[in-house]
Protein backbone atom coordinates (compact mmCIF):
# COMPACT_ATOMS: atom_id res chain seq x y z
CA UNK A 1 0.00 0.00 0.00
CA UNK A 2 2.92 2.23 0.64
CA UNK A 3 4.56 1.74 -2.25
CA UNK A 4 1.38 2.33 -4.12
CA UNK A 5 0.86 6.20 -2.62
CA UNK A 6 4.80 6.42 -3.41
CA UNK A 7 3.90 5.74 -7.24
CA UNK A 8 1.25 8.05 -6.93
CA UNK A 9 2.61 10.74 -5.41
CA UNK A 10 5.64 10.58 -8.27
CA UNK A 11 2.93 10.39 -11.02
CA UNK A 12 0.89 13.63 -9.91
CA UNK A 13 4.49 15.23 -9.58
CA UNK A 14 5.29 14.18 -12.87
CA UNK A 15 2.21 15.04 -14.46
CA UNK A 16 2.14 18.95 -12.18
CA UNK A 17 6.00 19.60 -13.49
CA UNK A 18 4.08 18.71 -17.36
CA UNK A 19 1.46 20.96 -17.07
CA UNK A 20 3.96 23.88 -15.59
CA UNK A 21 6.23 23.36 -18.69
CA UNK A 22 3.52 23.51 -20.89
CA UNK A 23 2.30 26.52 -18.81
CA UNK A 24 4.95 28.06 -18.92
CA UNK A 25 5.62 27.83 -22.93
CA UNK A 26 2.32 28.93 -23.75
CA UNK A 27 2.29 31.86 -21.39
CA UNK A 28 5.71 32.66 -23.35
CA UNK A 29 4.56 32.23 -26.15
CA UNK A 30 1.21 34.19 -25.66
CA UNK A 31 3.99 37.36 -24.21
CA UNK A 32 6.06 37.15 -27.09
CA UNK A 33 3.02 37.38 -29.21
CA UNK A 34 2.10 40.26 -27.35
CA UNK A 35 5.09 41.92 -27.07
CA UNK A 36 6.02 41.97 -31.74
CA UNK A 37 2.28 42.78 -31.75
CA UNK A 38 2.63 46.21 -29.99
CA UNK A 39 5.98 46.51 -31.05
CA UNK A 40 6.34 49.46 -33.09
CA UNK A 41 9.02 49.58 -35.82
CA UNK A 42 11.67 52.31 -35.67
CA UNK A 43 11.32 55.01 -37.61
CA UNK A 44 13.31 55.39 -41.14
CA UNK A 45 14.93 58.42 -42.02
CA UNK A 46 14.29 59.38 -45.20
CA UNK A 47 14.78 62.82 -47.47
CA UNK A 48 12.09 64.62 -48.71
CA UNK A 49 10.78 67.67 -51.21
CA UNK A 50 8.02 70.20 -50.96
CA UNK A 51 5.92 70.01 -54.35
CA UNK A 52 5.53 73.49 -55.77
CA UNK A 53 4.30 74.74 -58.90
CA UNK A 54 7.02 76.22 -60.92
CA UNK A 55 8.28 77.34 -64.50
CA UNK A 56 9.18 74.37 -66.73
CA UNK A 57 10.89 74.21 -69.78
CA UNK A 58 9.90 71.60 -72.18
CA UNK A 59 12.16 70.21 -74.97
CA UNK A 60 12.74 67.71 -77.54
CA UNK A 61 15.31 65.75 -76.66
CA UNK A 62 17.68 63.15 -78.99
CA UNK A 63 20.93 61.77 -79.80
CA UNK A 64 22.80 63.23 -82.97
CA UNK A 65 26.83 63.29 -84.61
CA UNK A 66 28.51 65.96 -84.60
CA UNK A 67 30.06 66.47 -88.07
CA UNK A 68 32.35 69.19 -89.68
CA UNK A 69 30.42 71.43 -91.89
CA UNK A 70 33.65 71.72 -94.35
CA UNK A 71 35.42 68.05 -93.97
CA UNK A 72 37.01 66.21 -96.57
CA UNK A 73 39.24 63.26 -97.21
CA UNK A 74 41.57 64.24 -99.84
CA UNK A 75 43.18 62.41 -102.77
CA UNK A 76 45.05 62.27 -105.99
CA UNK A 77 43.79 62.51 -109.51
CA UNK A 78 47.05 61.24 -110.87
CA UNK A 79 49.80 58.46 -110.33
CA UNK A 80 53.23 59.20 -109.06
CA UNK A 81 55.95 58.81 -106.22
CA UNK A 82 55.81 61.01 -103.27
CA UNK A 83 58.48 63.53 -103.33
CA UNK A 84 57.39 65.34 -100.33
CA UNK A 85 55.29 65.33 -97.25
CA UNK A 86 54.91 69.32 -96.68
CA UNK A 87 52.41 69.36 -93.67
CA UNK A 88 52.09 67.26 -89.92
CA UNK A 89 49.47 65.96 -87.81
CA UNK A 90 46.81 68.13 -86.43
CA UNK A 91 48.67 70.99 -88.46
CA UNK A 92 46.23 74.06 -89.49
CA UNK A 93 46.65 75.18 -93.21
CA UNK A 94 45.37 78.06 -94.87
CA UNK A 95 42.96 77.39 -98.46
CA UNK A 96 45.28 76.44 -101.80
CA UNK A 97 48.32 75.56 -99.40
CA UNK A 98 50.43 72.55 -100.72
CA UNK A 99 50.36 69.44 -98.85
CA UNK A 100 51.87 66.58 -100.92
CA UNK A 101 54.16 67.01 -104.10
CA UNK A 102 54.55 64.02 -106.27
CA UNK A 103 57.59 63.68 -108.11
CA UNK A 104 56.94 65.86 -111.57
CA UNK A 105 60.59 66.09 -113.52
CA UNK A 106 58.46 64.99 -116.83
CA UNK A 107 55.86 66.83 -117.01
CA UNK A 108 58.02 69.77 -116.11
CA UNK A 109 60.59 68.88 -119.05
CA UNK A 110 57.68 68.44 -121.56
CA UNK A 111 55.82 71.56 -120.86
CA UNK A 112 59.28 73.05 -121.31
CA UNK A 113 59.22 71.89 -124.57
CA UNK A 114 56.31 72.78 -125.10
CA UNK A 115 56.45 76.05 -124.13
CA UNK A 116 59.26 76.43 -126.58
CA UNK A 117 57.11 74.50 -129.32
CA UNK A 118 54.49 77.45 -128.85
CA UNK A 119 56.87 80.34 -129.19
CA UNK A 120 57.74 79.17 -132.48
CA UNK A 121 54.38 78.87 -133.45
CA UNK A 122 53.82 82.70 -132.34
CA UNK A 123 56.59 83.84 -134.35
CA UNK A 124 55.47 81.89 -137.51
CA UNK A 125 52.06 83.62 -136.97
CA UNK A 126 53.21 86.95 -136.25
CA UNK A 127 55.73 86.78 -139.94
CA UNK A 128 52.28 85.42 -141.10
CA UNK A 129 50.67 88.63 -140.09
CA UNK A 130 53.53 90.55 -141.75
CA UNK A 131 53.57 89.44 -145.18
CA UNK A 132 49.45 89.06 -145.02
CA UNK A 133 50.05 92.78 -144.71
CA UNK A 134 52.57 93.41 -147.64
CA UNK A 135 50.29 91.38 -149.53
CA UNK A 136 52.91 88.55 -150.41
CA UNK A 137 51.33 86.16 -147.85
CA UNK A 138 47.86 84.38 -148.48
CA UNK A 139 45.06 83.38 -146.49
CA UNK A 140 45.92 79.97 -145.97
CA UNK A 141 49.46 80.51 -144.80
CA UNK A 142 48.14 82.84 -142.08
CA UNK A 143 45.39 80.70 -141.38
CA UNK A 144 47.55 77.84 -140.98
CA UNK A 145 50.23 79.77 -138.53
CA UNK A 146 47.33 80.72 -136.35
CA UNK A 147 46.10 77.20 -135.74
CA UNK A 148 49.45 75.52 -135.03
CA UNK A 149 50.06 79.14 -132.08
CA UNK A 150 46.82 78.47 -130.68
CA UNK A 151 47.48 74.41 -130.36
CA UNK A 152 50.52 74.99 -129.14
CA UNK A 153 49.29 77.26 -126.26
CA UNK A 154 46.08 74.95 -125.80
CA UNK A 155 49.20 71.72 -125.03
CA UNK A 156 51.21 74.16 -123.12
CA UNK A 157 47.82 74.52 -120.94
CA UNK A 158 47.13 70.92 -120.61
CA UNK A 159 50.65 70.14 -119.58
CA UNK A 160 50.67 72.92 -117.14
CA UNK A 161 47.46 71.30 -115.83
CA UNK A 162 49.08 67.62 -115.83
CA UNK A 163 51.98 69.17 -113.63
CA UNK A 164 49.75 71.04 -111.26
CA UNK A 165 47.28 67.40 -110.57
CA UNK A 166 51.24 66.20 -109.22
CA UNK A 167 50.34 68.69 -105.81
CA UNK A 168 47.79 68.29 -103.84
CA UNK A 169 46.32 71.19 -102.37
CA UNK A 170 44.19 72.02 -99.40
CA UNK A 171 40.78 72.81 -100.51
CA UNK A 172 39.80 75.30 -97.56
CA UNK A 173 41.65 76.44 -93.97
CA UNK A 174 41.32 73.83 -91.58
CA UNK A 175 43.18 70.88 -89.75
CA UNK A 176 45.14 68.21 -91.06
CA UNK A 177 44.77 65.11 -89.64
CA UNK A 178 47.43 62.08 -89.77
CA UNK A 179 49.10 61.45 -93.27
CA UNK A 180 48.08 57.96 -94.70
CA UNK A 181 51.37 57.75 -96.59
CA UNK A 182 55.08 58.07 -96.77
CA UNK A 183 57.75 60.04 -99.20
CA UNK A 184 58.77 57.15 -101.80
CA UNK A 185 55.58 55.45 -102.26
CA UNK A 186 53.78 55.33 -104.86
CA UNK A 187 49.96 56.48 -105.17
CA UNK A 188 47.64 55.61 -107.46
CA UNK A 189 44.39 58.27 -108.49
CA UNK A 190 41.85 57.93 -105.72
CA UNK A 191 44.01 56.68 -103.07
CA UNK A 192 43.61 58.92 -99.46
CA UNK A 193 45.83 61.07 -98.05
CA UNK A 194 44.65 63.22 -95.40
CA UNK A 195 41.63 64.17 -94.18
CA UNK A 196 41.03 67.95 -93.65
CA UNK A 197 38.44 69.71 -91.19
CA UNK A 198 37.19 72.64 -90.68
CA UNK A 199 36.48 72.75 -86.64
CA UNK A 200 35.38 76.15 -86.09
CA UNK A 201 31.71 75.45 -87.35
CA UNK A 202 29.95 72.26 -86.64
CA UNK A 203 27.04 70.53 -88.03
CA UNK A 204 24.77 68.22 -85.73
CA UNK A 205 22.37 65.77 -87.32
CA UNK A 206 19.60 64.08 -85.41
CA UNK A 207 16.76 62.65 -85.83
CA UNK A 208 12.71 63.09 -84.08
CA UNK A 209 10.13 60.90 -84.43
CA UNK A 210 7.06 62.34 -86.82
CA UNK A 211 4.93 63.22 -82.98
CA UNK A 212 7.10 66.01 -82.89
CA UNK A 213 8.62 67.06 -86.02
CA UNK A 214 5.25 70.02 -85.53
CA UNK A 215 7.41 71.08 -82.38
CA UNK A 216 10.65 71.92 -84.20
CA UNK A 217 10.68 75.05 -87.03
CA UNK A 218 14.11 76.51 -88.80
CA UNK A 219 15.99 79.22 -86.02
CA UNK A 220 14.83 77.16 -82.82
CA UNK A 221 17.92 76.76 -80.04
CA UNK A 222 19.15 73.78 -79.31
CA UNK A 223 21.73 72.74 -76.62
CA UNK A 224 24.12 69.60 -77.05
CA UNK A 225 26.65 67.95 -74.63
CA UNK A 226 28.36 64.65 -73.63
CA UNK A 227 25.40 64.18 -71.20
CA UNK A 228 21.92 65.73 -70.51
CA UNK A 229 23.96 67.09 -67.66
CA UNK A 230 26.13 68.89 -69.12
CA UNK A 231 24.72 70.80 -72.00
CA UNK A 232 27.57 73.59 -72.89
CA UNK A 233 26.65 74.31 -76.42
CA UNK A 234 24.30 76.13 -78.12
CA UNK A 235 23.56 76.11 -81.61
CA UNK A 236 20.16 76.39 -83.99
CA UNK A 237 18.33 74.45 -86.30
CA UNK A 238 19.53 74.91 -90.00
CA UNK A 239 17.80 72.25 -91.47
CA UNK A 240 14.86 70.03 -91.53
CA UNK A 241 14.26 67.17 -93.53
CA UNK A 242 10.80 67.59 -95.45
CA UNK A 243 10.37 63.81 -96.00
CA UNK A 244 9.99 61.36 -93.11
CA UNK A 245 11.35 58.29 -93.32
CA UNK A 246 8.43 55.44 -93.70
CA UNK A 247 10.26 52.66 -92.72
CA UNK A 248 11.51 54.17 -89.14
CA UNK A 249 8.83 56.82 -88.76
CA UNK A 250 11.81 59.45 -88.37
CA UNK A 251 12.57 62.93 -89.64
CA UNK A 252 16.38 63.84 -90.26
CA UNK A 253 17.12 67.75 -88.67
CA UNK A 254 20.57 69.29 -89.20
CA UNK A 255 21.97 72.22 -86.59
CA UNK A 256 24.74 74.26 -86.55
CA UNK A 257 26.97 74.88 -83.30
CA UNK A 258 30.00 77.42 -83.32
CA UNK A 259 33.19 75.21 -81.65
CA UNK A 260 36.13 78.38 -81.44
CA UNK A 261 37.82 76.07 -78.78
CA UNK A 262 37.62 72.71 -80.74
CA UNK A 263 36.23 70.54 -78.09
CA UNK A 264 33.59 69.07 -80.41
CA UNK A 265 35.02 66.55 -82.58
CA UNK A 266 33.71 65.42 -85.97
CA UNK A 267 32.01 62.06 -85.51
CA UNK A 268 31.14 62.92 -81.71
CA UNK A 269 27.99 61.09 -80.15
CA UNK A 270 26.34 64.03 -78.38
CA UNK A 271 22.81 64.56 -76.55
CA UNK A 272 20.83 67.08 -77.81
CA UNK A 273 17.73 68.81 -76.45
CA UNK A 274 15.95 71.36 -78.48
CA UNK A 275 13.94 74.22 -76.21
CA UNK A 276 10.65 75.08 -76.40
CA UNK A 277 8.47 77.92 -74.77
CA UNK A 278 8.47 77.55 -71.07
CA UNK A 279 5.17 76.60 -69.28
CA UNK A 280 4.24 77.80 -65.13
CA UNK A 281 2.43 76.47 -62.62
CA UNK A 282 4.01 72.89 -63.31
CA UNK A 283 4.15 70.40 -60.32
CA UNK A 284 7.15 68.38 -60.76
CA UNK A 285 9.33 66.66 -58.27
CA UNK A 286 12.67 64.59 -58.63
CA UNK A 287 12.71 61.32 -60.59
CA UNK A 288 14.63 59.72 -57.45
CA UNK A 289 11.20 60.45 -55.68
CA UNK A 290 8.98 57.88 -58.36
CA UNK A 291 9.11 54.23 -58.27
CA UNK A 292 8.33 51.95 -60.77
CA UNK A 293 6.19 48.57 -59.99
CA UNK A 294 3.91 46.18 -62.03
CA UNK A 295 0.50 48.92 -60.90
CA UNK A 296 2.15 52.16 -62.24
CA UNK A 297 4.21 54.46 -60.62
CA UNK A 298 3.95 55.94 -57.14
CA UNK A 299 5.49 58.29 -54.59
CA UNK A 300 5.71 58.69 -51.09
CA UNK A 301 4.03 61.65 -49.39
CA UNK A 302 4.95 62.46 -45.61
CA UNK A 303 1.37 62.76 -43.35
CA UNK A 304 1.18 64.13 -39.42
CA UNK A 305 0.92 60.48 -37.49
CA UNK A 306 -3.00 60.53 -37.22
CA UNK A 307 -3.79 60.97 -33.25
CA UNK A 308 -4.27 57.08 -31.11
CA UNK A 309 -8.08 56.68 -30.86
CA UNK A 310 -10.56 57.75 -28.48
CA UNK A 311 -11.31 54.98 -25.49
CA UNK A 312 -14.30 52.52 -26.57
CA UNK A 313 -17.34 53.06 -24.50
CA UNK A 314 -18.35 51.59 -21.61
CA UNK A 315 -21.37 48.84 -21.63
CA UNK A 316 -24.21 48.82 -20.05
CA UNK A 317 -23.28 46.58 -16.96
CA UNK A 318 -20.02 49.10 -16.20
CA UNK A 319 -22.08 51.85 -16.56
CA UNK A 320 -24.43 51.09 -14.13
CA UNK A 321 -22.02 49.99 -11.66
CA UNK A 322 -20.33 53.11 -11.81
CA UNK A 323 -23.46 54.75 -11.02
CA UNK A 324 -24.25 52.88 -8.48
CA UNK A 325 -20.59 53.90 -7.35
CA UNK A 326 -20.96 57.25 -7.77
CA UNK A 327 -24.09 57.65 -5.83
CA UNK A 328 -21.96 56.00 -3.06
CA UNK A 329 -19.25 58.45 -3.33
CA UNK A 330 -22.00 60.55 -3.03
CA UNK A 331 -23.34 59.75 -0.14
CA UNK A 332 -20.42 59.46 2.30
CA UNK A 333 -19.46 62.97 2.66
CA UNK A 334 -23.27 63.55 4.14
CA UNK A 335 -22.43 60.72 6.65
CA UNK A 336 -19.51 62.23 7.83
CA UNK A 337 -21.04 65.34 7.96
CA UNK A 338 -21.02 64.58 11.69
CA UNK A 339 -17.42 63.82 12.62
CA UNK A 340 -14.91 66.41 13.55
CA UNK A 341 -13.61 68.04 10.64
CA UNK A 342 -10.15 66.21 9.42
CA UNK A 343 -6.74 68.23 9.56
CA UNK A 344 -7.29 69.63 6.08
CA UNK A 345 -3.21 71.10 6.17
CA UNK A 346 -1.30 69.52 3.05
CA UNK A 347 1.58 67.50 4.08
CA UNK A 348 4.66 66.97 2.01
CA UNK A 349 4.15 63.62 1.61
CA UNK A 350 0.20 64.60 0.17
CA UNK A 351 1.89 66.75 -3.08
CA UNK A 352 3.88 63.57 -4.33
CA UNK A 353 0.96 62.84 -6.49
CA UNK A 354 0.25 66.21 -7.63
CA UNK A 355 3.79 66.08 -8.77
CA UNK A 356 4.03 63.87 -10.65
CA UNK A 357 0.74 63.98 -12.08
CA UNK A 358 1.90 67.90 -13.33
CA UNK A 359 4.68 65.16 -14.58
CA UNK A 360 2.93 62.92 -16.61
CA UNK A 361 0.94 65.74 -17.88
CA UNK A 362 4.29 67.50 -19.02
CA UNK A 363 5.03 64.77 -21.45
CA UNK A 364 3.00 64.61 -23.67
CA UNK A 365 3.79 68.54 -24.12
CA UNK A 366 7.04 67.61 -24.90
CA UNK A 367 6.26 65.03 -27.12
CA UNK A 368 3.94 67.25 -29.12
CA UNK A 369 7.11 69.09 -30.13
CA UNK A 370 7.92 66.38 -32.02
CA UNK A 371 5.00 64.73 -34.17
CA UNK A 372 5.63 61.51 -35.40
CA UNK A 373 5.10 61.11 -39.22
CA UNK A 374 4.04 58.57 -41.30
CA UNK A 375 3.61 57.73 -45.06
CA UNK A 376 1.56 56.91 -47.28
CA UNK A 377 1.83 55.12 -50.87
CA UNK A 378 0.10 57.61 -53.41
CA UNK A 379 -0.11 56.41 -57.38
CA UNK A 380 0.69 59.25 -59.70
CA UNK A 381 0.85 59.79 -63.22
CA UNK A 382 4.15 60.98 -65.16
CA UNK A 383 4.69 63.41 -67.71
CA UNK A 384 7.54 64.92 -69.19
CA UNK A 385 11.13 64.57 -67.72
CA UNK A 386 14.26 67.45 -67.99
CA UNK A 387 17.16 67.64 -66.38
CA UNK A 388 16.33 64.97 -63.63
CA UNK A 389 13.34 66.18 -62.85
CA UNK A 390 9.27 64.52 -64.09
CA UNK A 391 6.68 65.96 -64.46
CA UNK A 392 3.68 65.59 -61.98
CA UNK A 393 0.28 65.61 -64.22
CA UNK A 394 -2.18 63.66 -61.44
CA UNK A 395 -1.68 62.64 -57.87
CA UNK A 396 -0.02 65.14 -56.09
CA UNK A 397 -0.87 68.92 -55.04
CA UNK A 398 1.12 72.02 -53.91
CA UNK A 399 2.48 71.34 -50.67
CA UNK A 400 2.85 67.81 -50.62
CA UNK A 401 5.82 66.86 -48.77
CA UNK A 402 7.26 63.78 -51.07
CA UNK A 403 10.40 61.06 -50.18
CA UNK A 404 13.05 61.68 -52.44
CA UNK A 405 16.01 59.17 -50.77
CA UNK A 406 15.64 56.18 -48.52
CA UNK A 407 12.13 54.87 -49.95
CA UNK A 408 14.02 50.91 -50.72
CA UNK A 409 12.44 49.81 -47.38
CA UNK A 410 9.45 52.08 -47.20
CA UNK A 411 6.00 50.38 -47.10
CA UNK A 412 2.33 52.18 -46.85
CA UNK A 413 1.52 53.75 -43.03
CA UNK A 414 5.77 53.47 -41.77
CA UNK A 415 7.07 55.86 -39.22
CA UNK A 416 9.73 58.20 -40.95
CA UNK A 417 11.68 60.60 -39.69
CA UNK A 418 12.89 63.47 -42.39
CA UNK A 419 16.62 64.49 -42.82
CA UNK A 420 17.41 66.66 -45.86
CA UNK A 421 21.03 67.01 -44.96
CA UNK A 422 21.53 64.78 -48.10
CA UNK A 423 20.14 66.15 -51.65
CA UNK A 424 19.99 63.23 -53.61
CA UNK A 425 19.82 65.52 -57.24
CA UNK A 426 23.33 66.68 -56.42
CA UNK A 427 26.55 64.86 -56.78
CA UNK A 428 28.38 63.38 -53.72
CA UNK A 429 31.31 65.64 -54.48
CA UNK A 430 29.34 68.99 -54.73
CA UNK A 431 27.41 68.48 -51.52
CA UNK A 432 31.19 67.36 -49.86
CA UNK A 433 32.52 70.77 -51.23
CA UNK A 434 29.46 72.64 -49.70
Amino acid sequence: MKRFFIIAGFLLLLALVCVGIVGFNFMRDAGIKQYFATMKPPAATVSTVTVKPSGWTPGVEAIGTVNAVRGVDLTLETSGIVKDILFHANQKVAADAVLVQLDDAVEKADLVAQKAQAASDQAALTRAIELQRRGVGTDATLDAARAAADASAAQVNKLQAVLDQKQLSAPFGGTVGIPKIDIGQYLAPGNAVVTIQDLDTMRVDFTVPEQQLPLLKIGQTIKLGTNLADMSFAGSIRGIDPKIDPASRLVSIRGEVANPEGKLTPGQFVQIRVELPQENNVISVPQTAVTSSLYGDYVFVVQPAKPAAAAAPAKPDEQKAGADKASGDAAKPQADATKPAADTTAKPADAKPADKAAGDAAKPAETAQQPALTISQVFVKLGRRNNGMVEIVQGLKDGDQVVTAGQNRLFNGMSVAVDNTIDPSKSANKQVQQ
